[in-house]
């Protein structure tokens, strides 16, 4: 595994962090100190960052996070501005953000402990939708509005499609629902203001098929390890060690009628011939009684001739004697 790979998978950072950090001399293998990132590494190698041991990778977790206006997304920030990870809840481990929002969006962060999940996750090739609320002075038409389906340039920048709806208009402003599938930097305010539009709020609403839902503002909740499994596929569940023992990996199908009379044809065999005289035949029970007997082809009642049979054996006839 490459060493900034390894770095990404232990939550250290996610990879290209990992590669600026090997390039300012912070990283040692093996008791030498690494220049270049093309370097594999391997389970019995001993890797130094900043004088410390590589944590061991743990299972990959996700949190929701509602970022609140007027943070950045980044760890340290050159302007000194108050970020995301200042203020996390303390029984956060150590994580990272998956994709950015700038300082006055708020929202629908995606958090992790697994810098490979993150990038897998922010990847435009994932093709989950980023859709947000927003709030914009002025006014724009339908037909304007259709042709961002097809995507648009500015300024020599290509933005791929992009979905808009209007929702309703407050004097001024206009809100909007947007839905875009790339997260270019600052996408959504330049791809409006291409129309116009003056954005003055801008809210994620959700990422893929997580949402904000009722989140407050700083807030920060776990993602099951059995949805985010379900979310990613059997594949990369394993590969992120979602999924243990006491889990089963999650179905590409749903179990097919064999499953099921695999279950039932087991049930049989175990219960065998002794529950009350019952076999299974095809999945049906059937009395082992046997069938009334026959004459001349035809089925024979169990009354028989009237007057033969009666409970607890034959009766006397009834008839008077002469």
């Amino acid at each position: 595994m490459r060493i900034a790979k390894a770095m990404a998978r232990a939550g250290l950072c996610s990879r290209r962090e990992a590669e600026r950090w090997i390039a300012d001399g912070r990283v040692n293998v093996n008791g030498q100190v690494l220049t270049t990132p093309a370097v594999e590494v391997k389970p019995k190698d001993r890797v130094l960052v900043d004088g410390r041991p590589l944590p061991v990778a743990e299972p990959a977790r996700l949190w929701r996070y509602n970022k609140p206006k007027g943070v950045v997304t980044t760890h340290n920030d050159p302007q000194g501005r108050p970020t995301v990870f200042d203020s996390l809840p303390p029984d956060l481990p150590r994580v990272i953000s998956v994709g950015r929002l700038d300082f006055n969006t708020e929202g629908l962060i995606l958090l992790t402990n697994d810098g490979e999940l993150a990038r897998h996750l922010e990847l435009p090739a994932t093709g989950w939708l980023r859709r947000y609320r927003v709030r914009a002075k002025g006014r724009v038409n339908a037909p304007e509005l259709e042709a961002l389906k097809d995507g648009v340039e500015i300024e020599g920048v290509r933005y791929g499609p992009v979905e808009v709806a209007i929702d309703t208009m407050q004097g001024a402003n206009t809100w909007l629902t947007v839905g875009i599938r790339e997260g270019k930097n600052r996408e959504v305010r330049k791809v409006l203001a291409h129309l116009g539009l003056e954005v003055n709020r801008l809210i994620r609403v959700s990422f893929g098929p997580f949402q904000l839902l009722d989140l407050k503002p700083g807030e920060a909740e776990s993602v099951k390890r059995r949805v985010l499994a379900d979310q990613l596929g059997a594949e990369l569940a394993e590969q992120f060690g979602l999924l243990d023992d006491r889990e089963e990996k999650p179905q590409a199908k749903k179990p097919g009628f064999k499953k099921v009379r695999a279950v039932k044809e087991r049930d049989v065999n175990e219960r065998g011939d002794n529950d009350h005289g019952r076999k299974s035949y095809g999945g049906k029970e059937q009395s082992d009684r046997r069938s009334p007997p026959q004459r001349d082809g035809k089925p024979r009642s169990a009354g028989g001739r009237k007057g033969t049979f009666q409970k607890g054996g034959p009766r006397k006839d009834r008839r008077e004697k002469p």
